[in-house]
């Protein structure tokens, strides 16, 4: 009897913090509880910043829903960054940030044009 009552307690205890990783994340401002492997994990060991806390700043720069996410050497800034694919509607940016600094290093339109400067051909 006292086992039935203390595994009840247990699953009651429980529910809320599954319900809490289960809800959607994907709305603007809100860092995921429980975060995907990304690519360039080995790298983790020289950034000053998490995953989460550059996520965060991705998030700020442009809210929607993390598609996708990596940790990179790039040029520029100082050359590990994190890179965000966020989708917002049927927007979707990609957002990078400096991965020692939390510095803002990009948030482009992704696209087949995106980008490119295409020059009015009016004659």
């Amino acid at each position: 009897m006292k086992t039935t009552h203390l595994l009840t307690t247990l699953i009651a205890a429980t529910l809320p913090l599954i319900a809490v990783l289960a809800e959607d994340t994907a709305k603007p401002g809100r860092i995921e509880k429980a975060v995907p492997a990304y690519t360039g994990e080995e790298l983790a060991k020289d950034a000053k910043l998490t995953l989460l806390e550059a996520r965060a700043i991705a998030l700020k720069a442009f809210p929607g829903k993390v598609i996708d996410q990596e940790l990179e050497k790039e040029e520029g800034g100082s050359g590990l960054r994190y890179s965000f694919d966020i989708k917002n509607g049927s927007v979707t940016h990609e957002v990078g940030v400096d991965a020692k600094t939390g510095k803002l290093l990009e948030n482009n339109e992704e696209g087949p044009h995106a980008g490119v400067f295409i020059p009015n051909l009016t004659f």
